[in-house]
């Protein structure tokens, strides 16, 4: 799995033109993306990593806080761009692999405490928010 996580002061999604998730910061944005070998371990690494990074003011955690959060699939995080000029998306995991991993990662921060809100799985998003910082972390559950 794949996520940039953005620390913000507010975010917020919106689908149709209804807002369907939000959050009033300090929180974290989590823009999500899975490939077909995830599992059960990728999914607990990338939330345990989003709720103990140390990224909000004063070096405190999104747990320690008790800061929102926003989740928002996003399939193109595996984007392969190295030849021609058109991504390729073989690398993202189709949807009935990738939606239940995202709720899996909405699932096991929830379970932490943390207050989550999220977008709507493969829906056409318009995502907004404030960039604290600006603070951008790419966390890659894929061994080093």
């Amino acid at each position: 799995m794949r996520a940039v996580v953005q620390r913000v002061t507010r975010a917020s999604v919106t689908v149709g033109g209804a807002v369907v998730g939000a959050i009033d910061g300090p929180g974290l944005v989590v823009l999500l993306g899975a490939t077909p070998g995830d599992g059960p371990a990728q999914v607990e690494l990338i939330a345990r990593k989003v709720a103990e990074l140390r990224i909000l003011r004063d070096e405190r955690s999104a747990l320690e806080e008790g800061a929102p959060v926003l989740v928002v699939s996003q399939f193109t995080l595996y984007a392969d761009t190295r030849k021609g000029r058109r991504p390729s998306w073989n690398a993202a995991a189709p949807r009935p692999v990738a939606e239940p991993l995202v709720d899996a990662v909405v699932d096991a921060l929830r379970g932490r405490g943390l207050e989550v809100a999220t977008g709507v799985f493969g829906a056409d998003m318009a995502v907004e928010l404030v960039n604290d910082g600006p603070v951008t972390i790419l966390l890659d559950s894929a061994p080093a």
